[in-house]
């Protein structure tokens, strides 16, 4: 079977919904044992729960990814029963503002999630996977990295980080046999979304919605599945010649927006 992760241990941050649950998912059907890091681990049983019953093993663990100490704790955990094949660093926070009028409570919240997040889970699995010469770590960024976007300014410094603190892992690990890639999504079509239009734009959902989808040339927004495609791929050993990208997939956004 091509992309399988038949024996493969994985563990994807914010695992429990939008692009982390299809993610989440498809590593399950593709046969790894997914454990989940969730602050919400009553939704990470729920899903987990779901999961296992239809397409494989998933384990929910609730885990504050923002704190050091706890992701620690849990990683060892794991690896006291099986060895962590591959690390998404999927979760995060988003928040909506310019660099005048961000405050600082929200600034510092984007970065311990976002940056100090996906740090805390690369610096706990790293020691593991280079004493066994191999491993893969996927991290998810977003084309507001690369793309002015208005009123994205603390959220796209976090995804900026994510890019350039993939290149430095992948360039620093690369001998100890570890990849380490990211993903620039454009706008995804995730309950986030919808619950960002409802607050925001209450009985104008449909409007909103159309016009956010149209920013993309393509003409619409991505489903999460198709983020999850990819990501199967890139952390799968079809793509072990590839290390060190970021791989937009964005419907034309960045290169095709005139």
């Amino acid at each position: 079977m091509l992309f399988s992760l038949q024996n493969k241990s994985v563990i994807i941050t914010g695992g429990a919904s939008g692009i982390g649950l299809a993610i989440t998912k498809l590593f399950a059907k593709q046969g790894a044992t997914v454990h989940i890091f969730e602050l919400n681990y009553s939704l990470a049983q729920e899903e987990a729960s779901k999961i296992d019953k239809e397409s494989g093993k998933v384990v929910a663990h609730e885990v504050d990814i923002s704190k050091q100490s706890k992701v620690k704790e849990a990683v060892a955990a794991i690896e006291s029963t099986m060895p962590i094949d591959i690390l998404v660093n999927n979760a995060g926070v988003a928040h909506i503002g310019n660099a005048e009028n961000t405050l600082e409570g929200d600034f510092d919240r984007v970065i311990s999630v976002n940056i100090k997040g996906a740090y805390n889970c690369m610096h706990s699995v790293i020691p593991y996977m280079k004493q066994r010469k191999k491993g893969v770590i996927l991290n998810m960024a977003s084309v507001a990295a690369t793309v002015g976007i208005p009123d994205r300014f603390a959220y796209s410094m976090s995804k900026g980080a994510i890019i350039t603190m993939t290149l430095s892992v992948a360039k620093d690990f690369i001998k100890d046999g570890i990849r380490c890639n990211c993903i620039s999504p454009a706008r995804v079509h995730t309950p986030f979304v919808d619950g960002y239009l409802a607050k925001n734009y209450p009985g104008k959902e449909k409007e909103m919605y159309d016009k956010l989808a149209a920013t993309q040339p393509i003409g619409r927004m991505a489903e999460p599945n198709e983020i999850g495609y990819l990501a199967l791929y890139l952390c799968s050993d079809e793509a072990g010649f590839i290390t060190g990208c970021d791989y937009p997939i964005d419907g034309g956004f960045t290169r095709l927006n005139n």
